[in-house]
């Protein structure tokens, strides 16, 4: 029920207040771990930092000045895949900031880097291969950079980005 309230909360105020960032720039977004949020091991629950990480992203979007141009087209993001690597567990009432950016795109998918931190430290970096959709198809990749008004070369995909490339590539090839 609380990611419902945060979602609520993040359409209607946080993202009319969110500050200007590139395409390519990074967006911050705190949180407080909430006992809800948390499991009996006393830290954020797995399965929280997916949908943590899905209000990072419509932050980000919000924050590039995409968000309702996109929405008014019939655009829905979807996650084709994602991977974690979880380092230092958040406690209860811990605040936390996912910090967001797009890292890159091929011809087919787009790839955001999620980074989850505090004073702490890092505790989680996960990757996320997506796509636009409207209407059961695919939104090209060109046109969802056109839309955000981004004109400038691709950037390099890093290596370990690749190298996840390259893992699905092997497990298709298994099929």
């Amino acid at each position: 029920m609380n990611l419902y309230f945060r979602l609520f909360w993040l359409l209607a105020w946080r993202s009319r207040r969110c500050g200007s960032i590139d395409f390519l720039g990074t967006s911050r977004i705190s949180y407080r771990a909430l006992p809800s949020d948390c499991d009996i091991n006393f830290h954020l629950t797995n399965s929280r930092y997916p949908a943590f990480m899905d209000l990072a992203r419509i932050y980000m979007l919000a924050g590039m000045g995409v968000l309702s141009r996109f929405i008014k087209l019939g655009w829905i993001p979807v996650v084709n895949a994602a991977e974690f690597t979880y380092i230092l567990g958040i406690k209860p009432l811990a605040k936390f900031e996912i910090e967001t950016k797009i890292v890159g795109w091929d011809e087919k998918y787009f790839y955001v880097e999620q980074r989850f931190v505090s004073d702490k430290g890092l505790h989680c970096i996960a990757h996320v291969r997506a796509v636009f959709v409207c209407k059961g198809k695919q939104v090209p990749i060109e046109s969802m950079l056109e839309e955000a008004g981004f004109d400038q070369s691709t950037p390099d995909l890093s290596a370990e980005v690749l190298k996840w490339k390259d893992f699905f590539t092997a497990k298709k090839a298994e099929q």
